[in-house]
């Protein structure tokens, strides 16, 4: 019986933790879709098809890995496509706690789904999106912290030369 699983967020951008997550997911799943969210109520530096663009361009040697995008609720998209369980990637405990209220919230909304935890490696458990954005908008380096195609988007999007 084929596993499958959910790995979603705004990837604004994509960072190296999140690969990492994926990857290992990949490894514990026959498919793992990561679902890019559209949201409208927040406001992002990339658009939807350029963050979806640029997963499935750092997911691109991964073969068991498919990048969708979805808007609206996730418990609706995880019963809708009926997802075996939705993966969290975690990097703290603040991290924790918050997952773990969505968890419970989701686990009432949820049809089968089960929510699995993945820590984040040491080494990258510092690495936010909204962190890359701000050390790549005042000129910082990134590398490191996302593949080399974002971080040339991160610096073509702030027009500075990192």
């Amino acid at each position: 019986m084929e596993r499958t699983a959910l790995y979603a967020g705004s990837f604004d951008p994509l960072t190296l933790g999140h690969l990492d997550i994926i990857k290992r997911a990949a490894a514990l799943y026959d498919t793992v879709v990561v679902g890019v969210v559209a949201n409208p109520g927040k406001t992002s530096l990339f658009s939807l098809d350029e963050r979806v663009a640029m997963v499935r361009k750092a997911c691109e040697g991964i073969a068991n890995v498919r990048i969708e995008s979805f808007e609206g609720l996730l418990a609706d998209y995880v019963n809708k496509n009926k997802f075996d369980a939705v993966v969290r990637g975690l990097r703290s405990c603040a991290d924790f706690e918050y997952e773990l209220d969505m968890a419970h919230i989701n686990a009432t909304l949820y049809d089968s789904a089960e929510t699995v935890f993945l820590m984040t490696k040491p080494e990258l458990s510092f690495v936010s999106s909204s962190m890359v954005k701000e050390v790549a908008s005042l000129g910082g380096k990134i590398d490191g912290f996302v593949t080399e195609d974002i971080m040339n988007q991160l610096i073509n999007k702030y027009g500075r030369n990192n």
